[in-house]
């Protein structure tokens, strides 16, 4: 009786909560592009050779939201592969800009689509058509209408390397009388760290259905040579845009607003006793670059894009070094900066940094990942605010094997130490790469999860 009620007033509020959301999705569809391709798909409707690509084949779906979740649901896509060398897989992506990254990857077994809207009609529609499985939905991207349609149709549901921090159990906690009628249809929840099974069974989902898989995100086991391929293209783009030979960067990795200004500061006063000292901005949205280029070059800097805001580019282009991207002729007395305004390539990044600084830790609340930057054997600097990632960061600290700081004012004192002393940073990064290696064989694990439905 109350999931039926539940459901109930979710869907007669759904229509007017998607009509209130259009302003602020056309905005950001227009700011991110791509927001017409295959717009049809998210109402359910697809072209006839898409239909043709997973029709009668009874796929995987997995569903991941945004570029993050994408690049976690092409781990496990390849784990189940190595699994089932010829299983039908479906990536639905809610974002543009996830849809970006996935589609690079499709093949012939790999059908990437827009996640649809979760009316009633239109899940039941897509389900229909697809007729998966089983669904695995990553992180924490739980559609109720989808779910329960799934449910109805006794499809196996699973969440996967699902996350919940803290702050959002503490949300959740509160309407649990609302939510728990839709987690507990989850058939199965792969975790992270054993700390989150208690967490997730206090929204619902019995104890029995929770497993402790490790993070996908952890797990370092894909460092493909497409990644050093990349390297190669970032180091051409910094060394035709002014980068010295000899240089020594700093990477401000993931940043959100203010924190760009806040490191830029830090850069320039650290140069005066470190010359070949040279600062990589990669915002956490690539669409805040000119944004981002504009407040720097207010402060008297000499920022430059890796992409102008204002030229489309498919990501393919994005992934290339493109000479009219090089805005030389802005060139001013002042430092200069380089701004990664790219979206799938901070991994590759990460390797060609000596010391990288997380964003989200100082100006803003909640935190990104640290722990890829460290697998990539660089010395991680955050600031205090890293609740999305408590546990993670916990055990890093305990092992001595990144830098929290307290506040921003140390900021310019931790980075110095990390450069005037490269092996005490070297050292720091494989303290925090042992403590990580549990997580060696997520992807894998949470594979066989999948497949054991």
């Amino acid at each position: 009786m109350l999931r039926s009620l539940v459901y109930l007033t979710y869907n007669l509020f759904l229509p007017l909560l998607l009509v209130l959301g259009v302003p602020l999705y056309l905005v950001k569809g227009i700011r991110r592009g791509g927001l017409a391709r295959n717009f049809r798909q998210r109402l359910g409707f697809f072209r006839p050779e898409t239909l043709s690509r997973f029709k009668d084949r009874n796929p995987i779906w997995i569903h991941a939201v945004s570029v993050g979740e994408v690049f976690l649901a092409l781990k496990i896509i390849d784990a189940i592969r190595n699994a089932k060398a010829d299983q039908a897989i479906v990536l639905s992506t809610t974002t543009t800009t996830g849809y970006g990254v996935a589609i690079e990857k499709e093949s012939s077994n790999l059908t990437v689509i827009h996640n649809p809207i979760d009316l009633p009609f239109v899940t039941a529609r897509v389900i229909r058509l697809i007729n998966p499985t089983k669904v695995a939905l990553v992180e924490a991207e739980v559609w109720p209408n989808f779910v329960n349609q799934l449910s109805r149709r006794k499809i196996p549901v699973l969440l996967v390397n699902a996350r919940l921090s803290p702050r959002s159990e503490k949300r959740y906690l509160k309407v649990r009388k609302f939510i728990e009628p839709i987690f507990s249809q989850l058939d199965g929840v792969s975790v992270p760290f054993e700390a989150d099974r208690s967490r997730w069974s206090r929204l619902g989902i019995p104890l029995d259905r929770i497993h402790v898989t490790g993070s996908v995100k952890f797990d370092n086991a894909d460092q493909s040579s497409s990644v050093a391929e990349l390297r190669s293209t970032l180091a051409g783009w910094l060394a035709g845009t002014g980068m010295p030979a000899t240089h020594r960067i700093l990477l401000a990795g993931s940043t959100h607003s203010g924190e760009e200004a806040l490191i830029a500061m830090v850069a320039s006063e650290l140069r005066e006793t470190i010359p070949d000292l040279f600062l990589v901005i990669v915002p956490r949205h690539a669409e805040r670059g000119g944004e981002i280029a504009s407040q720097l070059r207010a402060m008297r800097f000499d920022p430059i894009l890796r992409r102008e805001p204002n030229r489309v580019e498919t990501s393919t282009q994005q992934g290339s070094s493109s000479e009219e991207s090089h805005p030389l002729e802005m060139m001013s007395s002042g430092e200069r900066i380089w701004i990664a305004n790219t979206t799938g390539e901070l991994r590759s990044w990460f390797h060609l940094a000596e010391v990288v600084i997380i964003g989200k830790s100082f100006r803003s609340v909640g935190g990104q990942n640290p722990v890829e930057p460290i697998l990539s054997g660089k010395p991680v600097v955050v600031g205090p605010h890293m609740e999305n990632f408590a546990e993670v960061v916990a055990e890093l600290r305990e092992a001595e094997g990144i830098c929290q700081l307290k506040g921003e004012e140390q900021l310019k004192e931790a980075v110095r130490g990390l450069f005037d002393n490269p092996e005490k940073g070297r050292e720091m990064a494989a303290r925090g790469a042992r403590t990580m290696a549990r997580h060696e064989g997520a992807a894998a694990r949470t594979a066989g999860f999948i497949l054991s439905f």
